[in-house]
This record gives structure tokens, C-alpha cells and sequence, in this order.
């Protein structure tokens, strides 16, 4: 493992006899991959990871999304089988002894068995999965072509019937999961307790990380603004559905370089919540752009700002939601991190019926399963990027060229993004 303080490689045994420390600067290192279990953490690969999601120490993010970008990292990493090595060797037992019926069938039924639950293992990422499932595909053209040419030639029906079925069913397997792969739940590599383990003892020895945030602090203290400011207003407000990304677009500067305001819907940052929405108020052209989780919470943040008198009741403002919606996450072609709880399916099911009227069968459907995905699973960039092109897409709103969707009935000020990124 290479010492990310001097550069220098130390072998396990270097390492050892130096009670793991660099045999050349003496730097301490984080981790020790040979004594850990589940997963294999090194020091250069945490060090990168902070570096990739800061973009190179120039954003904010939070540990949280540390700790979803490592588990993509590790999935990474994870390898599936060979498509070339096992191609070849499966290849060559079924056309040597497919003569003999009854080894080659229990052992084309274990290769479908295993492809076929690592198609939908929680615990691999998208790519991996999709992988799995083609070889379901591939293992079912095997079956097919080298059996029906066995069956014939030993002129046995019955092997013919049991290679066409057992060919049919694995590439029937393969493209239905193929089809399913990015609406597949996931689990995290590793508990949040290790994580938090890894990343005090990575601040222990390297010093803090500075671009990681502390948990948003909810001050009771109302902050003094000049009066001279607050006789102005924006032109955008943005509202999250958590003071965590709130917290995160602050830190890195969403609101100077988008000229807008930034809140949550918890009251975040309270020191100037109440003279904020003054400020934001005295704007009749103002437009909101909602960014919340997609989970029943997340779903609700749109009916709660235009139905509470805190925030817009009885105001004909127009509220963009940027996201994430499960029209979202159904539509897109990329993996996200999706989750499930019973706790996610029992809030679903209590949603008002005005906010399930705006969902589709499908999104209702896709929520009362208990499914949900967290905005802090992806990073930095990632939201600032998605929102910034919300707020674009949002100038023209009458235009046929909008990338934006009218929510409920025509006349109705309520608009959503229709891809997250």
C-alpha cells in the first residue's frame, strides 16, 4: 500500500514491523485492508475519494455523501465472472458432455441459478448485475444450440423438450432482468457505524477534511441584515426538503452565482429564515424550485409550500420541481442508489390526495413499495448541475421547447423537471 504522505510502497510485512506505519516517513497509516472483512479500504483509495467528490478540493459535500460515494467506489471494484473465462470452459463441458444428460443438466440449472441471483444481488452495482443478466442470455443460446444438436443426433424428445425449455427460461430470465436492473433496491456495502469509524480515524491522523460539513446547526438567534438589503427581493427561491442540502448549496456559493435564495423547509438557515421570506414575498414574478428526496416526505414538499400559510397559500407563484420524483427514477437510464423500507410504504399510502392525483399509477405503485432515494446519494456536482438546469429550462415556460412538464389541470402554476440530470 502506497504511503499517501511520502509516496512510498510498504509491503503487509513492512507495515507490520513498523506497527503500521510507512517504513520511510514513519506517517501512520488509516487502514489496514488485510484485517478488514466485509470490505478492503486502503488509504490512497479514501484519499481519492474525497478528492473525486470535491472535485478536487473546490466543493462542499457532506459526510453522508462520502459515505454513498464510497459504497459506488467499492462496487466498483467488485469484480463479476468473466464473460471470456467462463464462456470458454462452458462451452467446452456442454459440447463434451452433453452425451451423458444428467451431469450437464444440473450443472446448466447451477450456472442459471447463480447468474440469476447475482442479476438482482443488492449488494452489486448496476453494470455488474447487467452483466450477470446478459450471461443469462448467453448460458440460454448455449443450451439451445448445443442441445437440440445432441437431442437429434441421440434422437431423444424428451432431452429436446428439456434443452429448449431450460434454453427458453434462462434467456427469458436474462432479458426480463435486464429490463428491471435500475429499479433494483440496493443495500450498503457496509454499516454507517463503520463508516463513521473510518472517517474519524482517517480525521485522527490526517487532520480534518475540509470540505466536509458539520451537521447543519439550527440557531434559535435571528442575524441583523441591513435594511438597505432587505428592501430588495430575488427573483428565485429554492427550497429543500432537508437542512442538509440547504446547508450544501450554501457552502458552495449556489445562491451568489444563481442569484437566488436558498431555505428549507425545516427553517434552515434560521437565522434569516423570516426576513428571507419577506424579502422573497414582496416579488410577484417569483419563481420556487422545489429539490427534495424521493420518498413520500420528499413527494409532499410541493403541496406543503403551496398549501401552507407559512410558506404560499393562496399565492399564484409558480413552483418548479426540480426532483427527485419517481418519474425521474423510472424514466432514467442510469443506476441510482434505490433503497426500500416499511416505514417508506406505510407513509406512501398516507400521502394527501391532491399530491397522489399528481402521480402516475406507476409512481404510486413504485412508492407503496416502500422504494426511496436520498438527493445526498449523489454528489456535489451532480445536484448543482441538475438544479442550475432546472432554473434554465424554467425561463420560458410557454415555450414548446421546455423541458418542463404542467402538473395538473391547464392553468395550473405548478411545473416539474422530467429527467434528474
Amino acid at each position: 500500500m502506497k504511503c499517501i504522505n511520502c509516496g512510498t510502497e510498504n509491503k503487509l510485512k513492512d507495515r507490520t514491523a513498523n506497527q503500521g506505519r510507512c517504513i520511510k516517513c514513519n506517517h501512520p497509516f488509516a487502514f489496514e485492508p488485510t484485517s478488514m472483512s466485509n470490505v478492503k479500504i486502503t488509504d490512497p483509495f479514501f484519499a481519492k475519494a474525497i478528492a473525486d467528490i470535491s472535485a478536487n478540493n473546490t466543493l462542499f459535500f457532506t459526510a453522508k455523501q462520502l459515505l454513498y460515494f464510497l459504497d459506488n467506489r467499492l462496487r466498483k471494484k467488485s469484480k463479476s465472472i468473466s464473460q471470456f473465462g467462463w464462456f470458454f470452459f462452458y462451452v467446452f463441458f456442454n459440447f463434451f458432455t452433453f452425451a451423458f444428460i444428467i451431469g450437464p443438466l444440473i450443472v446448466n440449472f447451477v450456472f442459471i441459478w447463480i447468474f440469476f441471483n447475482r442479476s438482482r444481488s443488492s449488494k452489486l452495482n448496476n453494470t455488474s448485475r447487467k452483466a450477470n443478466a446478459k450471461n443469462l442470455q448467453i448460458i440460454g443460446s448455449i443450451i439451445l444450440a448445443i442441445g437440440i444438436l445432441v437431442s437429434l443426433a441421440s434422437r431423444s424428445f424428451n432431452l429436446f423438450v428439456i434443452v429448449v425449455i431450460m434454453g427458453m427460461l434462462s434467456i427469458y430470465l436474462g432479458t426480463r432482468q435486464l429490463g428491471r436492473i435500475g429499479l433494483l433496491t440496493q443495500e450498503f456495502l457496509f454499516s454507517e457505524s463503520q463508516f463513521k469509524d473510518w472517517l474519524d480515524r482517517w480525521q485522527q491522523i490526517n487532520g480534518s477534511i475540509l470540505k466536509v460539513l458539520p451537521p447543519p446547526n439550527q440557531e434559535n438567534t435571528t442575524a441583523t441584515v441591513n435594511p438597505d438589503v432587505t428592501a430588495y427581493s430575488f427573483d428565485r427561491l429554492v427550497v429543500c426538503d432537508s437542512a442538509s442540502i440547504a446547508q450544501l448549496l450554501i457552502a458552495n456559493n449556489f445562491h451568489f452565482e444563481n442569484n437566488c435564495a436558498i431555505l428549507s423547509i425545516t427553517g434552515y438557515p434560521q437565522s434569516i429564515f423570516d426576513t428571507t421570506m419577506q424579502m422573497v414575498r414582496r416579488n410577484p414574478d417569483l419563481k420556487v424550485y422545489a429539490v427534495h428526496d424521493c420518498n413520500p416526505r420528499g413527494i409532499g414538499l410541493v403541496h406543503r409550500l403551496k398549501t401552507n400559510a407559512n410558506w404560499f397559500l393562496d399565492s399564484e407563484i409558480v413552483i418548479i420541481d426540480v426532483g427527485l420524483t419517481p418519474r425521474q427514477i423510472i424514466a432514467t437510464k442510469r443506476g441510482m442508489f434505490i433503497q426500500s423500507s416499511p416505514e417508506s410504504a406505510q407513509a406512501a399510502k398516507q400521502l394527501p390526495e391532491e399530491v397522489r392525483q399528481t402521480l402516475s399509477v406507476e409512481e404510486l405503485t413504485w412508492l407503496e413499495s416502500g422504494k426511496f432515494v436520498e438527493l445526498e446519494s449523489f454528489t456535489p456536482q451532480r445536484i448543482i448541475k441538475v438544479l442550475q438546469k432546472g432554473i434554465a429550462g424554467s425561463r420560458d415556460l410557454e415555450s414548446d421547447d421546455s423541458s418542463l412538464l404542467l402538473v395538473g389541470d391547464t392553468g395550473n402554476d405548478i411545473y416539474t423537471v422530467q429527467s434528474f440530470g
